[in-house]
C-alpha cells in the first residue's frame, strides 16, 4: 500500500464523524471495504486502491482540497468563532473533517472571492508578500472622490498611524464607486487607504486574486472546487 492510512482517518477526513462515532459506525456493519463489511475502524486502507463505502455511498477521498468561495457579508474568515458564523460553517458535512482554512481573510462585512484549502504550502505561496499577488476590489464610498486618486494610490498611501502602503492602483468607476488593486493584505487596508483620501467605504467586494476571478455563476455563500489550471496559476 503506497498511501495506507487508518480507516477512521479516511472517514473523518471526509466528514463522516468523530473517531468515536466512526468506531460505532464500523461496529454496526455499515462500512465496507471492497464490498466486505469492516467492523475495525483502525484497519489500514489505500484510498487509491480500496473502495470504501458507508451503506451504499462510496467515500471519495482527496488529500488536498482547493475551493473558491463567494463569501457573503456577516460571515467571518476563520475556522471557528464563538459568536459568528464562519466560512467553514458554509460548507457541507463532507468537508468538515478536512481541516480546511481560509487563505488570507476578508473583513466580516466584506464580500467576494476567498480561497479555502488544507494545503498549507499552497496557501503560503498565495499570501506571501514575496509573491505580489494583486487583489482587485470594488468599493462603494461616501465622500468626494479625488480627481487624482489614481496618482495618490500609485505614490503609496501613508495611513493615519504612519504605516506606508506599497504603491496601489485606484480608479473611479462611478459617482460613488472605485476599483482598487493592492498587492498587500494589511488589516482593513483598502478601507484605511480610502479613509486617507477622505472616503468612507460602505461596501467592499473582492473580485479577484492574482489571475483568478470570482466565478460569476456563484451566489453569496456558494462555492466550487478550483480547476487545476486556476490552482496552478496561483502557484507560478
Amino acid at each position: 500500500m503506497g498511501k495506507a492510512m487508518r480507516l477512521d482517518k479516511l472517514l473523518g477526513h471526509t466528514g463522516w464523524g468523530t473517531r468515536k462515532e466512526l468506531k460505532d459506525l464500523c461496529k454496526s456493519g455499515q462500512v465496507t471495504i471492497n464490498g466486505d463489511i469492516c467492523r475495525d475502524s483502525s484497519r489500514k486502507v489505500d484510498p487509491d486502491q480500496d473502495v470504501v463505502a458507508v451503506g451504499s455511498q462510496i467515500v471519495s477521498y482527496e488529500e488536498y482540497i482547493y475551493l473558491m468561495l463567494y463569501k457573503p457579508s456577516g460571515v467571518v474568515s476563520a475556522t471557528e468563532d464563538n459568536v459568528s458564523q464562519t466560512v467553514i460553517d458554509l460548507l457541507p458535512q463532507k468537508y468538515q473533517g478536512s481541516r480546511l482554512f481560509p487563505v488570507g481573510r476578508l473583513d466580516k462585512d466584506t464580500t467576494g472571492l476567498l480561497f479555502l484549502t488544507n494545503d498549507g504550502t499552497w496557501a503560503h505561496g498565495i499570501t506571501s508578500p514575496k509573491k505580489h499577488q494583486p487583489k482587485r476590489y470594488e468599493a462603494v464610498v461616501e465622500g468626494d472622490i479625488p480627481a487624482d486618486i489614481g496618482e495618490r494610490f500609485a505614490a503609496g498611501i501613508v495611513l493615519s498611524d504612519g504605516l506606508e502602503c506599497l504603491p496601489a492602483a485606484a480608479e473611479q468607476t462611478g459617482d460613488h464607486t472605485i476599483a482598487v488593486v493592492v498587492e498587500e493584505g494589511k488589516f482593513h487596508q483598502v478601507k484605511r487607504m480610502c479613509a486617507a483620501v477622505g472616503l468612507t467605504v460602505t461596501k467592499l467586494h473582492r473580485r479577484s486574486i492574482g489571475p483568478v476571478f470570482l466565478d460569476e455563476n456563484l451566489q453569496p455563500g456558494e462555492f466550487r472546487p478550483l480547476t487545476d489550471d486556476e490552482r496552478r496559476s496561483l502557484s507560478l
